[in-house]
């Protein structure tokens, strides 16, 4: 069992608190089998809803897959309670937002698409730290070009998500 932690980066204009929205989220991911190597050339996406019976009985994951190239039945598991905000605070810097429990692959490549949720975020004009959330929410988000603009009618701003970025790190088990 292996830890695998999403981790993100972008830079935020005028908006914090980029999040998946919903339980039904997609992640769009490319897996790597441990056993033989073997990357697809398409992305899988799970969801926290899925839940797959493993073989023998050992239980449920949230992706069962058998590779094909060595027939190994691998499984990864969104881990409950992992998710977690990209906020004007992480703003440039890598932040892990959800781990994987991996069992035989890991994955290897991220794709943002769609369905992402921010809140417009207004910076104090006499302090770069500090600032507030203007209370517009723009929903249904698409990243799959790495990079969204709109408009916050509240605050007069425009809005930002660039230099999007994305890494996968192992999870130090406590």
């Amino acid at each position: 069992m292996v830890k695998i932690g999403l981790q993100i980066k972008a830079f935020l204009e005028n908006v914090s608190d980029l999040e998946a929205e919903g339980e039904d989220f997609r992640w769009y991911l490319k897996f790597k089998c441990a056993n033989c190597g073997e990357i697809p050339d398409h992305f899988q996406y799970i969801t926290s809803l899925d839940k797959h019976p493993l073989k023998g009985g050992r239980g449920e994951a949230t992706c069962v897959m058998k590779c094909k190239l060595c027939s190994r039945e691998n499984s990864v598991d969104i881990i409950d309670g992992s998710l977690e905000k990209y906020t004007m605070a992480d703003n440039n810097k890598f932040k892990t937002i959800i781990a994987f429990d991996c069992r035989g692959m890991e994955p290897v490549e991220f794709s943002p698409r769609n369905g992402w949720k921010v809140c417009g975020y207004k910076e104090d004009e006499d302090d770069d730290e500090t600032g507030r959330l203007t209370g517009t929410e723009f929903a249904d988000i698409d990243l799959t070009e790495l990079e969204w603009a709109d408009y916050d009618e509240r605050s007069n701003e425009s809005t930002m998500i660039s230099e999007f970025e994305s890494k996968f790190i192992v999870i130090k088990s406590k």
